[in-house]
């Protein structure tokens, strides 16, 4: 990845599943100059810097705690940076449902901090994570994602034709990250029982290094203003329960508050507005006030026919069991063991 060589990266939100991941693929595969990681969680970055990417071993690293909630803290943090990953947001459904304010705070406002700091800091490039639950959202999460998103989108008109650029990435449930299903199972498959929700129910499954993926192509392809979406297969809930304990058996307990029986990634509203290409759809921007020229992969793509959506119950790829059971082993963020803390010995600095 030359483009990345002797740049400065920051991502938002670092110290969780997919910063983790991200941070060691860029680490890997680029020779950046720095890579910044911000996180509100004091204890995640001690974790992250003593079992992970200790600063000893990895210099161009940075840990700095800092809340997208807050903007003049963002704004020193993103001195110098080149491309912002905005991974930091609250996830749960459950919680920003019953924490309603918090969840606009950080998802709606911590966006617009994100976008201020990157505007004035004169950022290069800025991708932001979404998620399906922001396409045609019944929960509040999904609604503060579709405002976040919106966000981003049009502040490619305020950076102007010279100024940052801003995208955003959408996919589905990330396989074996922090709050995902498989985790709950797993722990549950122990009392011989797994609580189904809806034995019908459908969702969009990625792992933790397709999302990485889909990020690095978002910067490689990006103009500003598009919604990139991946081509990722479907299953039902029921499979991954069969999957991960076959022998257990099963309690359908119904749809939780603000949950769907399937997701969408792109409702039929927006099909007169993307692109298909082989591996993924781009949800091109309304309008282009900042720049008068068709983006340059116009005429790459295959125009979507109106009436087009992409369902995780219409999808033409889905997972059988026998492949989930092979995620399950080879793909799920396991925790890394934590290594004792051993000190050292002190030394004083002037001899006796």
């Amino acid at each position: 990845m030359f483009w990345l060589k002797n740049k400065t990266v920051l991502i938002t939100g670092g110290t969780g599943s997919f910063g983790k991941k991200c941070a060691r693929y860029l680490l890997e595969n680029s020779e950046v100059k720095r890579l910044i990681i911000l996180s509100r969680d004091e204890q995640k970055h001690v974790d992250m810097r003593r079992n992970l990417f200790p600063t000893d071993q990895f210099p161009q690293i940075r840990y700095f705690i800092g809340d997208v909630r807050d903007e003049a803290r963002l704004r020193r943090a993103f001195k110098g940076v080149d491309f912002v990953i905005h991974a930091a947001a609250m996830k749960h459904v459950d919680v920003a449902e019953y924490n309603p304010q918090e969840c606009i705070r950080t998802n709606i406002g911590g966006a617009e901090n994100v976008i201020n700091a990157a505007l004035d800091c004169g950022v290069e490039k800025v991708v932001a994570l979404s998620t399906d639950k922001a396409a045609i959202p019944v929960n509040l999460y999904g609604a503060t994602k579709l405002c976040s998103d919106k966000l981003f989108i049009a502040a490619n008109s305020l950076a102007g034709e010279s100024g940052t650029r801003f995208s955003v990435v959408r996919y589905g449930n990330v396989w074996g990250s922090n709050g995902s299903v498989v985790p709950f199972f797993q722990k549950q498959a122990q009392t011989g029982v797994l609580p189904i929700t809806d034995p019908k129910m459908t969702r969009f499954i990625i792992t933790l290094q397709e999302a990485v993926n889909l990020v690095i192509k978002a910067f490689t392809r990006m103009e500003g203003g598009e919604v990139f979406v991946p081509k990722i297969p479907s299953t039902t809930i029921l499979d991954i329960a069969t999957a991960v304990d076959s022998t257990c058996k099963t309690e359908v307990i119904g749809i939780r508050p603000g949950e769907k029986l399937h997701e969408c990634m792109i409702p039929a509203d927006d099909a007169r507005n993307t692109l298909e290409f082989s591996d993924h759809f781009i949800i091109q921007p309304t309008f282009r006030s900042w720049s008068g020229t068709p983006p340059h992969y116009a005429n790459e793509g295959i125009q979507c026919p109106n009436g087009f959506s992409y369902s995780s119950d219409n999808n033409l790829a889905w997972l059988t069991i026998d492949q989930l059971r092979t995620m399950i082993a080879t793909e799920m963020d396991q925790p890394k063991k934590e290594q004792p803390f051993v000190p050292q010995p002190i030394v004083p600095q002037h001899a006796a």
